[in-house]
């Protein structure tokens, strides 16, 4: 089966996107508006950049049907700040619960009974549950898109980051004790439970 993404509709899209793009990471993001509203939504279009200096970037699509901004967007827009949570399997069910579509007056801590954990350089408090925080200030957001199915790109530097010493060794991040879970397509998930590594051949 061939397929030409022009001349699909964003939904038939979105479905060989995330249906082939997998597994992916997935940022849960916790943000304030200027008025101090906090706002925490889950985003699996997630990935770094580089490491110095510290880059990760998520994409936030636009709403379906109206391409209205989501609350997340809006805020970062707003404030250029924003805290990455790492989703472990022990927090993916309450991470879920701040899925849908919610009013902008609506706080997603209180929906999903997490705890905000205040930051040490950014105004949004991270989620106190989550065992990695990357408190992140905007670097640039790009925009793609206007129709149904358009998307942006927001880059932001970590400028700080806390991890719990229960998943880090001194050197390396312990994926054993962290648990991450990552995103398929439709309701489906992936557990990292089952690691193998392969070492990078040398040229030498």
């Amino acid at each position: 089966m061939d397929f030409n993404p022009s001349q699909l509709s964003a939904i038939e899209n979105y479905r060989l996107l995330i249906g082939t793009i997998v597994p992916r990471p997935i940022a849960f993001v916790s943000t304030v508006s200027q008025d101090g509203q906090r706002n925490l939504a889950a985003f699996s279009f997630f990935n770094g950049v580089c490491p110095k200096p510290f880059i990760v970037s998520f994409a936030p699509m636009r709403k379906m049907g109206n391409l209205e901004k989501k609350d997340t967007l809006l805020n970062i827009e707003e404030t250029g700040e924003f805290v990455i949570n790492i989703v472990s399997e022990s927090l993916v069910e309450k991470m879920n619960l701040t899925s849908p579509e919610y009013d902008f007056e609506v706080d997603e801590f209180e929906v999903a009974g997490l705890t905000p954990r205040p930051s040490q350089r950014v105004k949004p408090p991270g989620v106190a549950e989550s065992l990695v925080h990357m408190e992140c200030r905007k670097v640039d957001i790009l925009h793609f898109g206007d129709e149904e199915g358009a998307g942006s790109l927001v880059i932001g530097e970590v400028i700080f980051l806390h991890v719990d010493d229960s998943v880090y060794d001194g050197r390396h991040i312990l994926l054993e004790a962290l648990q991450p879970v990552a995103r398929l397509a439709g309701d489906a998930y992936a557990r990292t439970t089952d690691i193998f590594h392969l070492p990078r051949p040398s040229l030498k």
